[in-house]
């Protein structure tokens, strides 16, 4: 059978099971969890992947699963996988009241898709004509939120990561896997149905934690230290630091003040930060991490107080890799039309599948179905087919793509691709990072 009848067969496959796919992904969406704790998520898919006579391992990461789809022969093994959790994003129409998780970033399209493919090439009954396995990954806390939570995780052992990715790489899960596929949702623009490639900022991240000393703040607020005036002043040396960036560096940082004080009439003697530092590449957001750390102890040394400057791993850079992406974009363009899929430049958000892309040839296209901008109150589906359907059938016609043929495409791929690290070197970096003074 060609790649083309094979292709045919899961697209068929997956329009039959096309109001079931929306349906999953709708759930999902309207009962949004953030990171490490999407236990509703996770069942769903486990339930799912039940359904499909899948075996599976559940748990990773603390909610994320693994299914296998075996092959004819075991040559290649690609993980497809699909982002459980939402962001915060409380004035979302559909967020959670409670913890103000809203889907407005589009992973339930992620989910809803990964398992679109697997329905596909079940139904399709394709995989005796492959040679690799195919991997169903549902994984958690792609959005690095919480972060003064998920650092009380980090301390008690639970997690050592922000991102679901980088968690599943220490704890090996990913050591059978030899490339990944996965994409992301996006708004539709004219000539944007698609957009394939490029690369995305990389990031770490910070917890901050200013302590002065509490005073009556209208009695005696000259007995105080105050450590919000620190947190400002700290504030300002970031800002006044922001011209040394360079351009080509792609530099983003954005703090916030996640506890000001306890009273408004007492002296703030515990003030607490969060702060991302992105850019293009690692030694770049490095250098501006050291400034960064400058600027925050100088504001405490300016009033007396003191700083405590946490370092946690953030993701590292986006590289898609070519030779996957161009197989995508050919088969994405069957669907959408060549004319509606553009080339990706550089992007200044981060992902943990950048973290994925270092040990392994990895692609994160984005399709379009959604209207508004992402992370917003106005993110919505707004064309239910291409934010759902399309990209589960873009990724199953590239996965027969990479294993047909004796997974000749994948097989090549594979081994023309140096690993930017090794798991062992990628794990020692981070582990250098945190350890060395901030």
């Amino acid at each position: 059978m060609t790649k083309q009848e094979l292709k045919a067969k899961v697209l068929q496959a997956i329009d039959r099971r096309r109001d079931e796919i929306i349906a999953l992904g709708e759930q999902i969406r309207l009962n949004p969890e953030l990171g490490y704790k999407e236990h509703k998520t996770a069942a769903l898919v486990e339930k799912t992947y039940e359904a499909l006579g899948l075996k599976h391992t559940r748990g990773l990461a603390i909610t994320g699963s693994k299914a296998e789809i075996p092959g004819a022969e075991q040559r290649v093994r690609i993980a497809v996988m699909g982002e459980l959790d939402a962001v915060v994003c409380p004035e979302h129409p559909d967020a959670d009241p409670e913890t103000g998780a809203a889907h407005s970033c589009g992973h339930n399209a992620q989910v809803a898709a990964m398992l679109g493919v697997g329905m596909g090439l079940i139904d399709a009954n394709v995989m005796p004509h492959l040679a690799g396995d195919v991997v169903l990954m549902a994984v958690p806390a792609e959005e690095p939120v919480e972060i003064e939570w998920r650092q009380r995780m980090r301390e008690m052992g639970k997690i050592s990561f922000l991102g679901g990715k980088q968690e599943l790489i220490k704890l090996g899960a990913l050591d059978d896997i030899d490339m990944t596929i996965m994409f992301h949702s996006t708004s539709t623009a004219p000539g944007r149905h698609a957009v394939v490639g490029g690369t995305a900022n990389g990031f770490i991240a910070k917890f901050i934690r200013y302590r002065g000393k509490e005073a009556h703040a209208g009695g005696a607020p000259h007995l105080g230290i105050n450590a919000l005036n620190a947190a400002i002043l700290g504030l300002q040396g970031i800002h006044a630091n922001r011209e040394t960036f360079k351009d080509e560096d792609t530099i983003r940082i954005h703090p916030i003040i996640t506890k000001g004080g306890d009273l408004v009439n007492i002296i703030p003697a515990d003030v607490r930060m969060e702060t991302y530092v992105r850019g293009r590449t690692m030694p770049a957001i490095l250098d501006a991490s050291r400034k960064v750390n400058r600027a925050l102890r100088a504001g405490a040394l300016a009033v007396g107080a003191e700083v405590d400057i946490i370092e946690i791993p953030g993701f590292l850079p986006r590289v898609n890799n070519p030779d996957m992406s161009e197989i995508f974009r050919k088969n994405v363009a069957e669907l959408v039309g060549a004319e509606n899929v553009a080339t990706g430049g550089h992007g200044t958000g981060s992902s943990d599948i950048g973290d994925v892309m270092h040990i392994m040839p990895a692609i994160h296209p984005y399709v379009g179905g959604a209207a508004g901008a992402g992370h917003t109150k106005d993110y919505t589906v707004a064309d239910p087919e291409l934010f759902y359907i399309v990209p589960a059938k873009a990724m199953a016609m590239t996965i027969i793509d990479l294993l047909a043929d004796g997974a000749e495409e994948a097989l090549n791929i594979k081994r023309n691709y140096p690993p930017l690290l090794t798991k062992e070197e990628y794990l020692r970096q981070w582990e250098e990072f945190c350890s060395a003074e901030a």
